[in-house]
């Protein structure tokens, strides 16, 4: 079962038919108790209708997004170059060794794009790229209630310069996509589960790769729990679990690339770079 976000309802689609379930509010949905009994019980009284979800935008309202680092290996490795001649690389061995992870504040709605929409890269960063991730949707309880695809774009100049320099990296106007949808399951996702990424620039695909989650090297609950310890979430949140794709120096972002990120079972999410 899978839920999308259009411009004016709120879409669910189950075994291949959709339903209109605007009469929602995608707050109080998002965090309804036993989300997909509800809807499969919501849904039964309803008659399928046709929807173009290319339409989709991300979804999210009032909810947060969040991220995480430093949860590949390949992540890790990927830091450490990045900041090594800034002195900083000791900290990302240790923090992926660490049983604290690290957890920062990602992007407003308002600061988060949807599929086909514009990201943006910054001005006064030299070296840019996107990072694939697979993203928690969270409910006020904590509880994982699906999860999304989440493009979590970074200067690495401006992080490898200075470690203390991460929310300037991380965090400003366009900086983070997620889409199409929320995968609504309560089981875990396939340890196969893959995640894909291409950018294409002038009609040619200057980079592509693909890593499985089972990569990962921290549990989702435990994430989760470290998030939830002193922070609430009346609305609920989003939570990208990091990334294992790390283009290489000599790939940094240009104005009209194009972004295209693939995960097993939940769709794709694309966008062009501003």
């Amino acid at each position: 079962m899978k839920l999308y976000k259009l411009s004016s309802s709120i879409i669910v689609e189950a075994d291949g038919q959709c339903y209109d379930l605007s009469a929602h509010d995608w707050d109080q949905l998002f965090n309804t108790p036993d989300l997909i009994a509800y809807l499969t019980s919501a849904i039964a009284d309803l008659k399928p209708i046709s929807a173009t979800l290319v339409d989709a935008k991300a979804p999210i309202q009032s909810q947060e997004l969040w991220a995480s680092g430093v949860t590949y290996f390949r992540s890790k490795e990927g830091r450490q170059e990045e900041s090594k001649e800034a002195g900083g690389a000791d900290f990302y061995e240790k923090v992926y060794h660490a049983d604290r992870p690290e957890l920062f504040f990602k992007a407003t709605a308002g600061r988060t794009s949807g599929p086909n929409e514009k990201v943006r890269i910054r001005k006064d960063s030299t070296w840019d790229v996107p990072e694939p991730e697979l993203t928690l949707a969270i409910n006020a309880s904590g509880k994982i209630i699906g999860y999304s695809i989440g493009n979590d774009m970074s200067s690495r100049s401006i992080e490898g310069e200075n470690p203390l320099y991460l929310p300037q990296a991380k965090t400003y106007d366009g900086c983070a996509a997620l889409g199409p949808c929320i995968l609504l399951t309560d089981e875990p996702l396939s340890k196969e589960t893959t995640i894909s990424i291409s950018i294409t620039r002038a009609g040619e695909v200057i980079f592509w790769d693909t890593i499985a989650i089972s990569q990962i090297k921290r549990k989702f609950e435990d994430l989760v729990s470290y998030l939830f310890r002193e922070c609430s979430f009346p609305k609920g949140c989003f939570l990208m679990t990091g990334t294992g794709i790390v283009p290489p120096s000599d790939i940094t972002l240009q104005s009209q690339d194009k972004i295209r990120i693939t995960v097993d079972a939940i769709g794709i999410l694309e966008n062009t770079v501003e």
